[in-house]
Protein backbone atom coordinates (compact mmCIF):
# COMPACT_ATOMS: atom_id res chain seq x y z
CA UNK A 1 0.00 0.00 0.00
CA UNK A 2 1.37 3.29 -1.24
CA UNK A 3 1.96 5.88 1.30
CA UNK A 4 1.96 8.82 -1.27
CA UNK A 5 0.79 9.28 -4.51
CA UNK A 6 2.07 11.26 -7.10
CA UNK A 7 0.22 11.88 -10.49
CA UNK A 8 1.55 14.66 -13.16
CA UNK A 9 -1.20 16.03 -15.69
CA UNK A 10 0.10 14.25 -18.38
CA UNK A 11 -0.87 10.75 -16.56
CA UNK A 12 2.05 9.16 -15.58
CA UNK A 13 2.71 8.23 -11.89
CA UNK A 14 6.14 9.23 -10.38
CA UNK A 15 7.91 8.12 -7.79
CA UNK A 16 6.50 10.42 -4.70
CA UNK A 17 10.30 10.44 -2.94
CA UNK A 18 12.37 11.68 -6.36
CA UNK A 19 12.61 15.60 -6.84
CA UNK A 20 9.70 16.77 -8.92
CA UNK A 21 9.75 20.46 -9.04
CA UNK A 22 12.87 23.18 -10.02
CA UNK A 23 14.09 25.13 -7.68
CA UNK A 24 12.72 27.97 -9.89
CA UNK A 25 9.30 26.90 -10.44
CA UNK A 26 7.23 30.14 -8.93
CA UNK A 27 4.82 27.97 -7.02
CA UNK A 28 8.46 27.51 -4.84
CA UNK A 29 9.68 30.92 -5.19
CA UNK A 30 6.75 32.99 -4.65
CA UNK A 31 4.05 30.91 -4.02
CA UNK A 32 2.19 31.69 -6.98
CA UNK A 33 -0.33 29.04 -7.98
CA UNK A 34 -3.54 27.80 -6.60
CA UNK A 35 -4.40 24.34 -5.35
CA UNK A 36 -7.68 21.80 -4.30
CA UNK A 37 -7.82 19.45 -1.59
CA UNK A 38 -10.31 16.29 -1.83
CA UNK A 39 -11.33 13.70 0.37
CA UNK A 40 -10.44 10.55 -1.14
CA UNK A 41 -13.02 7.52 0.49
CA UNK A 42 -14.22 4.53 -0.47
CA UNK A 43 -11.66 4.36 -3.83
CA UNK A 44 -13.89 7.38 -4.69
CA UNK A 45 -12.66 10.86 -5.04
CA UNK A 46 -15.13 12.99 -3.16
CA UNK A 47 -16.95 15.86 -5.58
CA UNK A 48 -14.83 16.77 -8.10
CA UNK A 49 -16.51 18.64 -10.27
CA UNK A 50 -17.62 21.35 -7.81
CA UNK A 51 -13.28 21.46 -6.82
CA UNK A 52 -12.52 21.30 -10.60
CA UNK A 53 -14.89 24.71 -10.98
CA UNK A 54 -13.22 26.07 -7.93
CA UNK A 55 -10.03 25.61 -9.76
CA UNK A 56 -10.84 27.13 -12.87
CA UNK A 57 -11.98 30.09 -10.66
CA UNK A 58 -8.76 30.64 -8.64
CA UNK A 59 -6.99 30.06 -11.96
CA UNK A 60 -8.96 33.10 -13.67
CA UNK A 61 -8.41 35.00 -10.71
CA UNK A 62 -4.69 34.58 -10.55
CA UNK A 63 -4.14 35.43 -14.54
CA UNK A 64 -3.12 31.25 -14.64
CA UNK A 65 -4.26 29.47 -18.07
CA UNK A 66 -7.74 27.77 -18.00
CA UNK A 67 -6.99 23.95 -16.58
CA UNK A 68 -7.89 21.84 -19.02
CA UNK A 69 -10.62 19.83 -16.87
CA UNK A 70 -10.83 16.66 -18.58
CA UNK A 71 -7.03 15.98 -17.93
CA UNK A 72 -7.70 16.79 -14.43
CA UNK A 73 -10.28 13.86 -14.16
CA UNK A 74 -8.13 11.16 -15.74
CA UNK A 75 -5.45 11.96 -13.12
CA UNK A 76 -7.54 12.22 -10.31
CA UNK A 77 -9.06 8.82 -11.56
CA UNK A 78 -5.58 7.62 -11.51
CA UNK A 79 -4.76 8.49 -8.55
CA UNK A 80 -7.84 7.75 -6.89
CA UNK A 81 -6.99 4.35 -8.81
CA UNK A 82 -3.62 4.01 -7.53
CA UNK A 83 -4.45 5.23 -3.58
CA UNK A 84 -7.22 2.26 -3.42
CA UNK A 85 -9.80 1.92 -1.27
CA UNK A 86 -8.76 0.70 1.85
CA UNK A 87 -8.48 4.14 3.72
CA UNK A 88 -8.78 7.89 3.48
CA UNK A 89 -6.73 10.43 1.50
CA UNK A 90 -6.14 13.64 1.20
CA UNK A 91 -5.51 14.51 -2.83
CA UNK A 92 -4.21 17.80 -3.84
CA UNK A 93 -4.41 19.55 -6.84
CA UNK A 94 -1.57 21.65 -7.46
CA UNK A 95 -1.33 24.57 -10.35
CA UNK A 96 1.54 26.77 -10.76
CA UNK A 97 2.98 28.98 -13.04
CA UNK A 98 5.70 27.08 -14.02
CA UNK A 99 9.32 27.89 -13.89
CA UNK A 100 11.08 31.31 -14.25
CA UNK A 101 11.47 31.95 -17.69
CA UNK A 102 9.14 29.62 -18.86
CA UNK A 103 6.36 29.40 -20.65
CA UNK A 104 4.13 26.42 -19.22
CA UNK A 105 2.24 25.96 -15.91
CA UNK A 106 3.36 22.95 -13.59
CA UNK A 107 0.51 20.67 -12.60
CA UNK A 108 0.34 17.60 -10.51
CA UNK A 109 -1.56 15.77 -8.09
CA UNK A 110 -0.57 14.15 -4.92
CA UNK A 111 -2.06 11.35 -2.35
CA UNK A 112 -1.78 11.32 1.45
CA UNK A 113 -2.93 9.95 4.10
CA UNK A 114 -5.72 11.79 5.95
CA UNK A 115 -4.09 13.26 9.29
CA UNK A 116 -4.46 12.12 12.90
CA UNK A 117 -5.54 15.61 13.90
CA UNK A 118 -8.66 15.34 11.35
CA UNK A 119 -9.69 12.18 12.68
CA UNK A 120 -9.63 13.71 16.39
CA UNK A 121 -11.51 16.58 15.23
CA UNK A 122 -14.51 14.65 13.08
CA UNK A 123 -14.49 12.83 16.71
CA UNK A 124 -14.07 15.38 19.06
CA UNK A 125 -14.83 18.82 17.85
CA UNK A 126 -12.69 21.96 18.27
CA UNK A 127 -11.70 24.41 20.48
CA UNK A 128 -10.77 27.81 18.33
CA UNK A 129 -9.44 31.47 18.94
CA UNK A 130 -10.76 34.13 16.69
CA UNK A 131 -7.77 36.27 15.21
CA UNK A 132 -7.96 39.32 13.13
CA UNK A 133 -7.09 39.26 8.95
CA UNK A 134 -6.66 42.94 8.97
CA UNK A 135 -9.02 42.98 6.03
CA UNK A 136 -12.02 44.87 5.38
CA UNK A 137 -15.59 43.25 4.25
CA UNK A 138 -15.52 45.10 0.87
CA UNK A 139 -11.48 44.94 -0.19
CA UNK A 140 -12.42 41.85 -2.01
CA UNK A 141 -14.35 44.19 -4.63
CA UNK A 142 -12.50 46.93 -4.03
CA UNK A 143 -8.93 45.08 -4.42
CA UNK A 144 -9.29 42.41 -6.65
CA UNK A 145 -5.45 41.83 -6.41
CA UNK A 146 -5.69 40.91 -3.46
CA UNK A 147 -6.87 37.41 -4.48
CA UNK A 148 -9.37 37.40 -1.48
CA UNK A 149 -11.82 34.15 -1.52
CA UNK A 150 -9.14 32.10 -4.42
CA UNK A 151 -7.59 29.53 -3.01
CA UNK A 152 -3.83 30.29 -3.41
CA UNK A 153 -0.32 28.55 -2.54
CA UNK A 154 0.62 31.78 -0.62
CA UNK A 155 -0.58 29.88 2.87
CA UNK A 156 2.35 31.26 5.09
CA UNK A 157 -0.42 33.22 6.75
CA UNK A 158 -2.69 30.61 7.33
CA UNK A 159 0.12 28.42 8.96
CA UNK A 160 1.55 31.16 10.99
CA UNK A 161 -2.14 31.72 12.35
CA UNK A 162 -2.50 28.25 13.34
CA UNK A 163 0.74 27.89 15.08
CA UNK A 164 -0.52 30.78 16.72
CA UNK A 165 -3.47 28.61 17.92
CA UNK A 166 -1.14 25.57 18.82
CA UNK A 167 0.95 28.12 21.24
CA UNK A 168 -2.31 29.47 23.00
CA UNK A 169 -3.37 25.87 23.50
CA UNK A 170 -6.46 25.78 21.07
CA UNK A 171 -7.05 23.53 18.07
CA UNK A 172 -7.94 25.89 15.06
CA UNK A 173 -8.91 29.11 14.39
CA UNK A 174 -11.75 31.59 12.73
CA UNK A 175 -10.76 34.87 11.40
CA UNK A 176 -12.62 38.25 11.71
CA UNK A 177 -12.59 41.25 9.47
CA UNK A 178 -11.35 44.75 10.46
CA UNK A 179 -14.90 45.48 11.22
CA UNK A 180 -15.90 42.47 13.78
CA UNK A 181 -17.19 40.77 11.10
CA UNK A 182 -16.58 36.47 11.15
CA UNK A 183 -14.95 35.53 8.10
CA UNK A 184 -13.80 31.82 7.73
CA UNK A 185 -10.85 29.23 9.23
CA UNK A 186 -7.49 28.99 7.57
CA UNK A 187 -8.50 25.68 6.51
CA UNK A 188 -12.81 26.05 6.66
CA UNK A 189 -15.89 27.47 6.31
CA UNK A 190 -18.14 28.43 8.85
CA UNK A 191 -21.42 27.38 9.71
CA UNK A 192 -23.60 27.86 12.43
CA UNK A 193 -27.50 26.91 13.16
CA UNK A 194 -29.99 28.94 14.68
CA UNK A 195 -32.59 26.32 15.30
CA UNK A 196 -33.06 24.03 12.29
CA UNK A 197 -31.73 27.25 10.36
CA UNK A 198 -27.54 27.20 8.68
CA UNK A 199 -26.08 29.60 8.34
CA UNK A 200 -22.51 31.15 6.67
CA UNK A 201 -21.17 34.48 6.00
CA UNK A 202 -21.30 35.58 2.38
CA UNK A 203 -18.77 34.93 -0.29
CA UNK A 204 -18.83 38.57 -0.76
CA UNK A 205 -17.12 39.33 2.28
CA UNK A 206 -13.66 38.40 0.24
CA UNK A 207 -13.99 34.76 1.86
CA UNK A 208 -13.12 31.59 0.09
CA UNK A 209 -16.83 29.96 -1.43
CA UNK A 210 -16.98 26.57 0.31
CA UNK A 211 -17.38 23.60 -1.64
CA UNK A 212 -18.09 21.00 1.32
CA UNK A 213 -20.78 24.52 2.83
CA UNK A 214 -22.04 24.42 -0.76
CA UNK A 215 -22.94 20.31 -0.82
CA UNK A 216 -24.09 20.94 2.89
CA UNK A 217 -26.91 23.38 1.98
CA UNK A 218 -27.22 21.65 -1.14
CA UNK A 219 -28.97 18.40 0.64
CA UNK A 220 -29.85 20.74 4.21
CA UNK A 221 -33.53 21.55 3.09
CA UNK A 222 -34.15 18.24 2.04
CA UNK A 223 -34.03 17.60 5.70
CA UNK A 224 -35.95 20.05 7.01
CA UNK A 225 -33.96 22.62 7.88
CA UNK A 226 -33.61 26.15 6.43
CA UNK A 227 -29.74 27.11 4.96
CA UNK A 228 -28.89 31.18 4.30
CA UNK A 229 -25.72 33.40 3.82
CA UNK A 230 -25.72 36.11 6.67
CA UNK A 231 -23.18 38.59 8.13
CA UNK A 232 -22.14 37.08 11.25
CA UNK A 233 -20.46 38.56 14.53
CA UNK A 234 -18.65 36.36 17.17
CA UNK A 235 -21.47 37.00 19.82
CA UNK A 236 -23.63 35.31 16.92
CA UNK A 237 -21.68 32.06 17.36
CA UNK A 238 -21.33 32.22 21.20
CA UNK A 239 -25.39 31.93 21.32
CA UNK A 240 -25.95 29.67 18.33
CA UNK A 241 -27.46 26.23 18.89
CA UNK A 242 -24.12 24.74 17.27
CA UNK A 243 -20.81 25.84 15.16
CA UNK A 244 -19.18 23.79 12.88
CA UNK A 245 -15.53 24.03 10.67
CA UNK A 246 -16.53 22.55 7.42
CA UNK A 247 -14.13 21.36 4.60
CA UNK A 248 -13.79 18.69 2.39
CA UNK A 249 -11.18 16.46 4.24
CA UNK A 250 -12.05 17.33 8.27
CA UNK A 251 -15.98 17.63 6.68
CA UNK A 252 -17.55 18.65 9.82
CA UNK A 253 -15.54 19.60 13.42
CA UNK A 254 -17.75 20.50 15.69
CA UNK A 255 -16.78 23.86 17.86
CA UNK A 256 -16.86 23.46 21.46
CA UNK A 257 -15.38 26.28 23.05
CA UNK A 258 -14.65 29.98 21.27
CA UNK A 259 -12.25 32.46 22.89
CA UNK A 260 -12.44 30.28 25.90
CA UNK A 261 -16.36 30.29 26.12
CA UNK A 262 -17.68 27.33 25.92
CA UNK A 263 -20.30 26.75 23.11
CA UNK A 264 -23.74 24.61 22.90
CA UNK A 265 -23.21 21.06 22.12
CA UNK A 266 -26.37 19.29 23.10
CA UNK A 267 -27.94 20.72 20.21
CA UNK A 268 -28.60 18.80 16.90
CA UNK A 269 -26.13 16.12 17.91
CA UNK A 270 -24.75 14.39 15.15
CA UNK A 271 -27.35 15.71 12.71
CA UNK A 272 -24.78 18.24 10.55
CA UNK A 273 -22.70 16.18 10.76
CA UNK A 274 -24.69 13.09 9.20
CA UNK A 275 -25.60 15.93 6.46
CA UNK A 276 -22.39 16.85 5.55
CA UNK A 277 -21.27 13.58 4.77
CA UNK A 278 -25.00 12.99 3.06
CA UNK A 279 -23.75 16.53 0.66
CA UNK A 280 -20.13 15.53 0.41
CA UNK A 281 -20.99 11.78 -0.66
CA UNK A 282 -23.62 13.12 -2.99
CA UNK A 283 -21.79 16.31 -4.70
CA UNK A 284 -19.94 15.79 -7.74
Amino acid sequence: MAERVLVTLDGEVKDADAPLLHADDFGVLRGDGVFETLLVRGGRARAVELHLARLAASAAAADLPEPDRDDWRLAVELAVERWGDAREGALRLVYTRGREGGDRPTAFLLVTPVAERVEKARREGVSVVTLERGSSVDLAQRAPWQLLGVKTLSYATNMAALRHAESVGVDDVIYTSSEGFVLEGPRSTVVLARGRTLLTPPPEHGILPGTTQQALFDVAEDHDFTVRYEALRPADLIVADGVWLVSSVALAARVHTLDGHPLATRALVGEVEKLVETGSAAAR
